[in-house]
């Protein structure tokens, strides 16, 4: 048995062998030997008896009967036995026909000729119903109890260093040992995450995972091993530092199928059995599971606040309905565009329409504010997601490149046709027309073709800035010159205008670019003509304050109203409703103008004069 040569020799070893053999063969207990892989390589006629299975039966294969309850007790008692010598308990068998045995097992270590651990060998014998039985029995009862109780608390966390706290601490009370840990395996390293009974001290200490006990457990392929101190290698472990420690008790906790981390027990004042050993089994397979659900939950809550701050940072407005669709959940930015409060909505239906899932709605609010809104239904819940933005400015866009179209065509067509017309008059009639008829209509196209110039400039200008690729340089520029040329014809434009100059001598240079300040004061003083039809005084004055140079430009036309101050400076807008009919152009004047100060780091604003007109106010940055 167990390694033994079967062949028959003639001599004294050979007659060894047969009494062995026969002593086997007759004894009453049934006998069974296994190797390391516990497949069996003996099984007398007791064990047949006992078992109900012929040798034939079971013979180099794993016996059948261990139930799948008791397999964790099974390997507790194997692995005591390696380190520690035989083992008796009361357990169950099962027999070939189904029903459960109440044997008595004692199973000790099956050695070669060196030492060398060849397997086990377990005598069986039914049990007696006596006192120690009974006695052994309600241990168990007690102990399977305390371990439910102990799974129960560690289950009541969720939080995962909490949890891994509880395994510890439950471990050391459950199986009686000194001390216990958890470490977990990160990549080729473990590290200490819970300790009791320990010097806090050696929470996350490191160790490598091939030369520790964890690797050496998990090269075995087992789930529980007992290392002693008899050969002084418990002194390199970390756990050293625990007094008269001489026996570690480690088993194996898996996540997911995966080896996830390790408990270890640690005694020092008292011996560790089989039943401890078996009960650190199955303590660490509840810890895998326990350790699982926290890494679900925590992962759950991290996933939860990941959602949640999407939900409120989002710039969208974002909404949740029942299935009755209500409101239930209402972010921040759904309060800012309706201006209606996550407390006022939530169990209402939400103050727009809906449009059908996965299909958009543009709905126009009080407020003023366009908003496109889109709906998803979640099938699992019955809910509605909505989504809504304000796209109140791509509406204002849109109206305004309608507008922009419509204005360009009728501010082209005007000139156009006024050229085509006395260019087709010179054409036909050149012999026929006098002298002064062929200038006034030279002259005619020339003031055309000059106002179409300016519009396709502005038109560019326009597109420029929108692209933000105006080029403006900064430089130090007398403003008092270039105040000087702008105005300098100004007074042959109209009969009906006076133009007013008033610059200090002493006027100090400004920063900015020269160019495009002719281009600004060019600009603000045709307004200032345009919107003063029946003529009256334009007014240019120059001044210092504190770190500014400061233009003044004045008339004493129609004005602005106080809501415009500010709109009139957008693209395609002008002062009133009819404005382009009355005055001409696309509106691109002062978005032009204001655009270029800014870009020299300076500003215009609009404001209406108390008397009557306005008042442009050019501000440029002092040299």
């Amino acid at each position: 048995m167990g390694g033994v040569d079967r062949r028959r020799d003639a001599g004294p070893a050979a007659g060894d062998e047969g009494i062995e053999r026969a002593l086997v063969e007759s004894a009453a207990n049934a006998l069974v030997a296994m190797d390391r892989d516990l497949t069996v390589l003996s099984w007398n006629p007791a064990a047949e008896r006992l078992f109900g299975w012929t040798a034939e039966e079971v013979l180099s294969r794993r016996a059948p009967i261990i139930p799948g309850e008791l397999m964790a007790e099974h390997n507790a008692v194997l692995e005591r036995v390696r380190i520690g010598g035989s083992v008796s308990l009361r357990t169950k068998r099962f027999h070939k026909d189904g029903r459960l045995l109440d044997v008595r097992a004692d199973i000790s270590a099956l050695h070669g000729a060196r030492g060398a651990l060849l397997g086990w060998v377990a005598a069986y014998q039914v049990a007696e119903t006596d006192e120690a039985a009974r006695g052994y029995m309600a241990e168990r009862i007690r102990l399977v109890k305390r371990l439910t109780d102990v799974v129960g608390d560690i289950n009541a966390e969720l939080e995962l260093p909490a949890v891994l706290d509880r395994i510890a601490a439950s471990l050391t009370d459950l199986t009686g040992a000194d001390a216990g840990g958890f470490v977990i395996i990160e990549g080729d390293r473990l590290r200490l995450v819970s300790a009791h009974q320990m010097p806090e001290s050696l929470r996350g200490a490191t160790a490598d995972l091939r030369t520790s006990l964890v690797g050496k457990l998990l090269s075995t392929g087992k789930a529980v091993m007992l290392e002693t101190g008899e050969d002084g290698r418990l002194d390199e472990l970390i756990w050293s530092q625990l007094p008269g420690l001489h026996t570690i008790a480690l088993g194996i906790a898996a996540v997911g199928g995966r080896p996830y981390g390790a408990l270890y027990a640690l005694f020092s004042k008292r011996r560790a059995s089989h039943v401890e050993l078996e009960l650190l089994e199955l303590l660490a397979g509840h810890a895998g599971i326990a350790v699982s659900n926290a890494m679900a939950f925590q992962d759950a809550v991290r996933q939860r606040a990941h959602e949640r701050a999407v939900f409120d940072a989002s710039a969208d407005g974002i909404a949740v309905l029942d299935g009755r669709g209500k409101v239930t959940q209402w972010n921040p930015a759904a309060h800012k565009l309706t201006d209606v409060a996550a407390s006022d909505v939530i169990g209402r239906p939400p103050p727009f329409p809906l449009p059908a899932p996965k299909e958009k709605l543009t709905h126009h609010l009080e407020s003023g504010l366009w908003l496109d809104v889109m709906s998803a239904e979640i099938a699992e819940t019955g809910e509605i997601v909505v989504d809504f933005r304000d796209v109140t400015r791509a509406k204002e866009l849109e109206e305004a490149k309608d507008l922009f179209l419509a204005t360009t065509s009728h501010e082209l067509r005007t000139p156009i046709t006024v050229v085509r017309g006395f260019a087709s008059t010179l054409a036909r009639r050149w012999d026929e027309l006098a002298d002064d008829e062929r200038r006034t209509a030279v002259q005619a196209i020339a003031d055309r073709a000059q106002s179409l110039a300016q519009l396709v400039e502005h038109l560019l200008l326009g597109a420029q800035l929108g692209a933000n690729e105006l080029p403006v340089t900064i430089e130090s520029f007398d403003m008092a010159r270039v105040i000087k040329i702008v105005t300098m014809g100004l007074p042959a434009l109209s009969e009906r205008h006076t133009i007013e100059v008033d610059i200090p001598d002493d006027l100090p240079f400004a920063l900015g670019d020269p160019l495009a300040t002719d281009t600004i004061l060019g600009q603000l003083l045709e307004n200032a003509f345009k919107y003063s039809p029946q003529g009256g005084v334009i007014r240019v004055r120059a001044l210092a304050e504190r770190d500014q140079i400061v233009v003044l430009v004045e008339d004493e036309g129609i004005g602005i109203a106080p809501g415009d101050y500010e709109r009139i400076f957008e693209r395609f807008v002008q002062g009133e409703a009819g404005d382009r009919r009355r005055f001409g152009g696309v509106g691109l004047g002062l978005y032009i103008v204001r655009s270029l100060a800014r870009a020299q780091g300076g500003d215009v604003i609009a404001r209406a004069r108390d008397s009557g007109g306005a008042r442009m106010k050019f501000v440029l940055p002092r040299s």
